[in-house]
């Protein structure tokens, strides 16, 4: 009897486990549709559609909607590039988070504010204002820091272009080693410099395409490299001397900017000193006599 109860037991859970398996991990009726081409989604329709990609079209369609003039628009168009934004719809985002941040944060500060508040109208107003501007100080900020990045690269990237130049290689096929050098160290430079190569393949001028690096950037130190480059190649001049010659004027340039700032420490560690050290000092040397005096002199002088 008990051999026949775990007989019962044994098949019962192998037929639950085998109806499991062919339901939840086999699926044969969704792999016979599959293969027979019955009912498949495609993977575009499948895929889930993220919440940041609504908000990016919703903000893009408001950028459609605002009426720009060409001018402008060509203007501010430069600034994304020089901030490192460069696709397509970068100007219509612009556009629509000038007028969705301008719509946001007044609702944001309407709410924050007490309905008895006498400056609400004033708040409200540089809610918008500030939803306006903030773009425009984002893109600047984004734009400066790059130019920083790109600054700080661009002495590595001199010396490995009079490296691959006295190398024996030409000034495109520099260029092209050198952005895929720095590729991973100066993602920033190593970009601009691929930029210049695809307007080479494309089939623009040297100098063209110099001046377009010089003119996206609106970084001085390469406006400065690229002026030489320009001049070499004009003249007839060696590149690699040319090269050399601003390598060295660059290192000679980054030292002093360093003495500068060496020479600028001592008035700028003043303020920290005066507010952070000099207190924590104070509290420390005068603090324990101004204990003593409380808890001695006051009340020997309340006695007498």
């Amino acid at each position: 009897m008990p051999l026949l109860v775990s007989a019962f037991i044994f098949a019962g859970v192998a037929i639950a486990v085998s109806v499991l398996g062919l339901r939840l991990w086999v699926r044969p009726k969704q792999a016979m549709d599959r293969v027979a081409g019955v009912g498949v989604v495609s993977p575009a329709d499948a895929a889930p559609v993220h919440p940041s990609l609504v908000f990016r079209d919703v903000v893009k369609r408001l950028g459609e909607m605002v009426p720009a003039s060409p001018k402008d628009a060509g203007k501010v168009q430069k600034r994304l590039i020089r901030a490192g934004i460069r696709s397509s719809s970068a100007l219509k985002t612009f556009y629509g988070m000038k007028v969705a941040l301008a719509g946001v944060l007044p609702v944001i500060g309407f709410l924050v504010t007490s309905s008895e508040s006498e400056n609400r109208m004033l708040t409200l107003l540089a809610c918008v204002g500030a939803g306006f501007l903030a773009p425009n100080k984002y893109v600047d900020m984004r734009a400066k820091r790059r130019q920083k990045q790109i600054r700080r690269a661009l002495p590595n990237a001199l010396d490995l272009l009079v490296v691959c130049v006295e190398s024996g290689l030409g000034l495109d096929q520099a260029i092209l080693q050198v952005a895929k050098e720095l590729e991973h160290a100066h993602p920033e430079i190593s970009e601009e410099f691929g930029l210049v190569n695809l307007e080479l393949k494309a089939g623009n001028r040297r100098a063209d395409a110099l001046r377009n690096l010089a003119e996206r950037t609106a970084v001085e130190d390469l406006k400065k490299l690229v002026a030489v480059l320009i001049q070499a190649d004009r003249f007839g001049t060696g590149v690699s001397q040319s090269l050399r010659g601003h390598a060295d004027y660059m290192r000679i340039q980054a030292r002093q900017v360093a003495e500068e700032k060496a020479a600028k420490l001592g008035v700028k560690l003043l303020f920290p000193i005066f507010f952070c050290v000099l207190p924590s000092l104070f509290v420390v040397t005068v603090g324990p006599m101004a204990v003593k005096i409380v808890r001695e002199l006051i009340p020997m002088m309340n006695s007498i």
